[in-house]
């Protein structure tokens, strides 16, 4: 098994708090990730990130073909880091950390992502013809948006528009 390291780095102009509170309520899944993949949220217990929490979800990341998630948060300690799982999903592996860390300006963000295809010599060829590229749209497009909601003038009227979103409507 061929295994994969996607890892980025993102300063972030806000409080421990405040980033903790947005990144660790699936709801604003939806709202970091891109349009095209049509992403929603089919079930979760409408909590904060907790281990054992199961979140389960719907997407179409390539060709329009809808896909199910499931995730599960094995770790998480309140405004330093979690740890999401996929249990059943179209990766044969895919293990994201996602930590922060407060810094004089604001929050350091590190997202460590492993993950592994299936198929082995196939999931390999797959990888460098189209899940890398994938992966690595999906990551910048993240980086932009998290760059809209927390580092621009707008960022009060964007977040203030993001709490009253429902999860149904994520």
């Amino acid at each position: 098994m061929k295994l994969y390291k996607i890892e980025t780095v993102q300063h972030v102009n806000t409080s421990i708090e405040e980033c903790w509170d947005f990144f660790s309520s699936p709801k604003n899944l939806q709202t970091i990730t891109l349009d095209n993949m049509s992403f929603e949220i089919q079930d979760f217990d409408e909590k904060r990130m907790y281990p054992g929490q199961i979140i389960t979800y719907t997407l179409r990341p390539l060709l329009g073909i809808k896909i199910s998630w499931v995730t599960e948060i094995t770790a998480s300690i309140e405004n330093q880091y979690f740890i999401d799982v996929q249990r059943f999903g179209p990766y044969k592996l895919w293990h994201h950390k996602h930590f922060f860390e407060t810094t004089e300006n604001g929050v350091k963000m590190t997202d460590i992502v492993h993950y592994a295809l299936p198929f082995g010599y196939l999931g390999r060829i797959m990888n460098k013809l189209v899940v890398e590229d994938k992966l690595k749209t999906i990551f910048n497009y993240r980086y932009n948006k998290i760059e809209e909601l927390f580092n621009s003038k707008v960022k009060s009227q964007i977040t203030e528009t993001n709490k009253d979103l429902k999860p149904s409507a994520l």
